[in-house]
């Protein structure tokens, strides 16, 4: 059996650059947002949920990736017939 298709590492990163930048944009912004004297307790919970959904996001999108390359590896399917049913 062989390998499927792999996604290059430079093509996902591509993919995903605009996630990364809105997700940095998102820490800082919360880091900054937070009161004076408590800089980790005002914005550690915005940043692990932020976290969170990025870490999903870029997981799907990697999966979704692998899955339509591997999809695009495969043969095109036969053609139909003439629409006539056999026994016609």
């Amino acid at each position: 059996m062989s390998d499927s298709p792999k996604v290059s590492r430079e093509e996902y990163a591509k993919q995903v650059q605009a996630e990364m930048e809105a997700y940095l944009a998102s820490v800082i912004d919360a880091v900054n947002e937070a009161p004076d004297g408590a800089w980790i307790a005002g914005s550690e919970e915005q940043v692990r949920d932020v976290s969170a959904e990025f870490r999903r996001r870029v997981f799907e999108k990697a999966v979704q990736m692998r899955v339509d390359a591997a999809e695009a590896a495969f043969p095109p399917s036969a053609q139909p017939g003439d629409g006539q049913a056999s026994g016609e």
